[in-house]
């Protein structure tokens, strides 16, 4: 599995948002800025996680963005879904293989589909922040 750049900035915004504790929102143009990341793009990013439940928006001068759960209850697996939707589960196989063959491979598929998600859904901010 590969990540698109949009997650990795997502996950890179975020995990700046929880490493300052989360007491006070943080502007985009600051993440944007430490980030290394270009504004515009990270702002449509941003509206994403909010619209998602992953961040919390206050408007104004001292607006910015906020975890809306402590980054314990935020994993990798909500910010890959928040990005990119659904990771789906579904797999259409060729009429070609025998029934035999199409189980298989299907049960293998969604086998890897599970461990997938499990892996994704326990891996938190709080795991991948650095130590302060």
């Amino acid at each position: 599995m590969k990540l698109s750049r949009t997650v990795v900035y997502a996950l890179r915004a975020t995990l700046k948002i929880a490493e300052t504790g989360g007491t006070a929102p943080v502007p985009c143009s600051r993440l944007a800025q430490e980030g290394k990341m270009p504004e515009r793009f990270l702002l449509q990013i941003l509206r994403t996680l909010v619209t998602a439940d992953v961040l919390v928006s206050t408007r104004g001068v001292e607006g910015g963005y906020r975890l809306a759960n402590p980054p314990e209850k935020v994993s990798l697996l909500n910010l890959i879904e928040a990005i990119e939707g659904p990771i789906t589960k579904s797999t259409e196989l060729s009429e070609e293989l025998s029934a035999k063959a199409r189980d298989g491979v299907k049960r293998a598929l969604k086998a890897t589909d599970e461990a997938l998600t499990e892996t994704l859904g326990s891996l938190t901010l709080a795991d991948l922040m650095e130590p302060q």
